[in-house]
């Protein structure tokens, strides 16, 4: 594969089902090395898009590329590279998971060692334990486990934390994060705009089988709304114009004893700085500013969920 080349390359991907038109020319590309997102509400075209990149379905039109392999054509090849969670998986219930591992490696000429991916995922102590016993985040930890015995290259995650308590999702966060650390590149499947934020590099967001916009987290809300909203009660009166003259302050507003400063670029360090001069305590100080769901809604007319 030649240096440079996108580890994933999806040209005018395009599926339909009878009459309905699932992927509608969808368009992108992940580098080595990134967590790269698909964001998107349930029925958007997420997994229909990760299954043609997997192999899994055929396309109706477009070119896809993993590894610089065709997933059709390649697939012996790019299984051998590719490590995959499917969003809906299951194993035998009595199968133990020190056992899952291990027939799981034997598919594979170079497989990684079941003992430190155990480690790893957190589950040397359930190596001895029945499937059917494990919660639903143990679960999920198995499966990635599973996903990556191959030593693959790209790991594919499909909606991986959907049905986990808030600890536990974000146990798996830091774990993709690690994974990530051992130089695998992550395409990541997701209707979770906290999780998009917190572990993607780049996203594509996806609606009705479109891609609408594809950026990094920071820069798709930027580019609907670069303001940011400083509420606070000051410890003492100060006037208007003290944050008025500001060149980051746009508007100042007042809501019975809190005010409100509204602006851009470095307004927070700017508002702390002259009210630190004026030896004022800014109290319940809170900064609103817009989010990954205000970009969504804006590129799309809807909110995600």
């Amino acid at each position: 594969m030649l240096s440079g080349m996108p580890i994933i390359d999806v040209r005018k991907l395009h599926k339909r089902y009878g009459d309905k038109v699932a992927v509608n020319d969808v368009s992108f590309t992940v580098e080595r090395g990134e967590i790269f997102g698909i964001l998107g509400p349930n029925g958007a075209g997420k997994t229909t898009t990760v299954e043609c990149i997997e192999g899994l379905r055929r396309p109706d039109g477009g070119e896809v590329t993993v590894l610089g392999l065709d997933p059709l054509r390649d697939t012996l090849e790019l299984r051998k590279r590719l490590g995959v969670q499917l969003q809906e998986s299951e194993l035998p219930e009595r199968i133990k998971v020190g056992e899952a591992l291990e027939l799981y490696a034997s598919f594979y000429t170079d497989p990684s060692d079941p003992d430190e991916l155990l480690d790893l995922l957190g589950l040397t102590d359930k190596r001895g334990t029945a499937y059917k016993k494990l919660s639903g985040g143990q679960k999920q930890r198995l499966s990635i486990a599973l996903s990556l015995i191959g030593n693959p290259e790209v790991a594919v995650l499909d909606e991986l934390t959907t049905g986990l308590d808030p600890q536990a999702r974000r146990e798996v966060w830091s774990l993709i994060e690690s994974i990530r650390d051992r130089g695998v590149t992550i395409l990541l499947v997701t209707h979770f705009m906290e999780e998009a934020e917190r572990l993607c590099d780049r996203l594509a967001l996806i609606d009705q089988g479109e891609v609408v916009a594809v950026d990094t987290p920071a820069g798709l809300v930027e580019g609907v709304d670069d303001e940011q909203r400083i509420r606070f009660r000051p410890s003492e009166p100060v006037a208007d114009h003290v944050f008025t003259e500001l060149p980051e302050v746009r508007a100042v507003e007042r809501q019975g004893t809190r005010i409100v400063v509204t602006g851009t670029g470095n307004v927070l360090y700017a508002v702390a700085s002259v009210l630190a001069r004026k030896q004022i305590i800014a109290k319940e100080l809170r900064v609103d500013q817009a989010s990954l769901d205000d970009a969504f809604v804006a590129l799309t007319g809807r909110k995600l969920d």
